[in-house]
């Protein structure tokens, strides 16, 4: 039986497809970007709840997206299910072969490891010509069911199948927070120790918790790689890992939905302080994260909290 966070996670990304029909072309690609890296926050959020901060999550972002390229340039694979769980695919892959070494650290050594390994996949494009080098590559508009939009139909199209992914991901994701080795995460983010004594292991638990960060990434990756239509190896730069933490920071690790929020929110705010202020575009996003932090300390998705706990009580006093 759904509950009703659930019902009405349900009606909201119903209500955003429909909306949909009314938008201009170039606000749907904007939403479809903000969902798609939605997932990479999501996957973020995981990870701090166990109180673990990476700075190098670009780097299965950017696995996803250059396997849809790849397939798409290289094997003629056109399919958008096919390519979407192919990112997906070898994005958890190498969050699992790298999460042997990420696992076993803790705080800024583990922010750095991070960080590092997404530059080296960054320096490894850069220097090699057949996968486009400084510049990237195009990417193939994907194909739906055998269906090939073009134009607008394409970005609409994109739309929606971004729309049905985040939906499965946040009902998944949301399950996996009420499981045991999701609750787990703030019991290991304030004493590992005692956790390890309950006859548990941490490291896999965080290992595991890397590979489903990462897999989301890549997914959110090859979203953003069909919708731009585009990849190049900034994707997997450091400013990229410290926009999804920007993002999670606006959001905050609250719940499910708040991935969603702070990722529309930040693409909005980006976008309008773009048209505006072009040379002072940074500065907007500055003031906006301090703002966040002094003010909503634990994100857009406190708000929520803090609206609850100020409803009146309704219940009915007994009287003598």
């Amino acid at each position: 039986m759904l509950s009703r966070a659930n019902l009405i996670g349900a009606v909201l990304f119903l209500a955003a497809g429909i909306i949909g029909f009314f938008l201009p072309p170039w606000l749907v690609s904007l939403l479809t970007i903000a969902f798609a890296n939605a997932l990479v926050v999501l996957g973020l959020i995981i990870l701090w709840r166990a109180g673990l901060v990476p700075f190098g999550q670009a780097l299965y972002y950017c696995s996803g997206a250059y396997t849809v390229a790849l397939l798409a340039r290289w094997a003629g694979v056109s399919d958008a299910f096919v390519l979407l769980i192919a990112g997906g695919l070898v994005a958890g892959i190498v969050a699992f072969l790298t999460g042997f070494l990420l696992a076993r650290y803790r705080e800024i050594f583990f922010a750095m490891l991070s960080l590092a390994m997404s530059m080296i996949l960054y320096g490894v494009l850069v220097k090699t010509e057949t996968l486009g080098s400084t510049d990237g590559f195009g990417v193939d508009p994907p194909h739906f069911l055998g269906y090939a939009p073009h134009g607008d139909a394409l970005g609409f199209a994109l739309y929606w199948f971004v729309l049905v992914v985040c939906a499965i991901s946040a009902l998944v994701i949301g399950v996996y927070f009420k499981s045991v080795a999701g609750a787990l995460a703030v019991p290991i983010r304030d004493n590992e120790i005692r956790v390890e004594f309950l006859g548990i292991s941490v490291t896999r638990l965080i290992h595991m918790k890397l590979v489903i960060a990462g897999t989301l990434a890549g997914v959110g990756g090859a979203l953003a790689a069909m919708t731009i239509g585009h990849v190049d190896p900034n994707m997997s730069y450091w400013t990229t890992s410290g926009g999804f933490v920007f993002v999670t920071i606006l959001a905050g690790a609250g719940s499910v939905a708040a991935a969603f929020v702070g990722s529309l929110v930040f693409e909005i705010v980006r976008s309008f302080a773009f048209a505006v202020l072009p040379g002072f575009w940074q500065m907007t996003l500055g003031i906006v994260l301090l703002l966040t932090i002094l003010f909503l300390p634990e994100g857009l998705g406190s708000l929520a909290t803090r609206f609850r706990r100020r409803k009146p009580d309704t219940k009915p006093v007994a009287t003598s």
